[in-house]
């Protein structure tokens, strides 16, 4: 329950402190669990070449079954790192920075990956664009999952159009796919921690892409259609100009 004797700024910021409590201690318990994950999956492979010396059925089938035991540890570690990032989004460091830069630099690394799945990718990008106060680091890493994300929705090959535009106050990324789209179900739930329609998919990349991209003070906004695709909106504020008396 609410204490009344709080201010409303005083009440978020005490709510504020236990969020970043709450994650510190998550985010450690998740390194605990990576310890002795990372002990147990290298014991295995230890354990592996042993079998691999023995050449009996019983030997074989011990074999497959370290396989399996190896590659849910890997979705394990996959998981938990997916988390920390998820626990680490805060107060971005923010500076002076050209979105339409970041964009190319998350193109130019997925591009060989996606033409060798048949995937287009037509790029508009404004060449007037406003610089923004952004974390470089930290918003590449969420264009890159929406850009994944987009390629994910394309299996059978398809267009990714990603435009940038400058709009009052604002600069916007629009990235439109002709992908498989999404059912009312899954866009009310898209952003939920942990959900996921994808097989082995941890279900925090959305989650951490709107908390970085909310970080900066930004937001994002979807639109999708089964069978048509999907249209990821994000926009970020332009700092006010400085205006200097001479």
């Amino acid at each position: 329950m609410a204490d009344p004797h709080l201010t409303p700024e005083e009440a978020n910021e005490r709510l504020a402190r236990q969020y970043a409590d709450l994650a510190e201690l998550a985010g450690g318990l998740a390194h605990e669990i990576k310890n002795p994950l990372s002990i147990i999956s290298l014991n295995m492979e230890l354990l592996a070449e042993d079998f691999d010396e023995v050449d009996t059925i019983a030997a074989r089938r011990a074999q497959g079954k370290l396989v399996v035991m190896q590659q849910e540890c890997q979705r394990l570690r996959d998981l938990l790192d997916d988390f920390l990032r998820f626990t680490k989004v805060h107060r971005p460091q923010l500076e002076s920075t050209n979105l339409n830069a970041v964009v190319e630099r998350v193109i130019n690394l997925v591009r060989p990956q996606a033409e060798a799945a048949g995937i287009e990718i037509i790029m508009y990008l404004d060449a007037e664009l406003p610089w923004v106060m952004m974390d470089g680091e930290a918003f590449h890493g969420a264009v890159l999952n929406l850009v994944l994300n987009a390629q994910q929705a394309m299996p059978d090959g398809g267009q990714l159009v990603v435009r940038t535009s400058e709009k009052p106050n604002w600069v916007a990324l629009d990235l439109i796919d002709t992908g498989i789209g999404m059912d009312s179900k899954t866009l009310t739930r898209m952003f939920d921690a942990f959900f996921s329609t994808r097989d082995g998919g941890s279900g925090l990349g959305l989650p951490t892409t709107r908390k970085i991209i909310e970080a900066h003070g930004g937001r994002i906004d979807v639109e999708s259609e089964v069978g048509r695709g999907t249209h990821f909106r994000v926009e970020l504020p332009v700092p006010a100009r400085l205006t200097l008396d001479l």
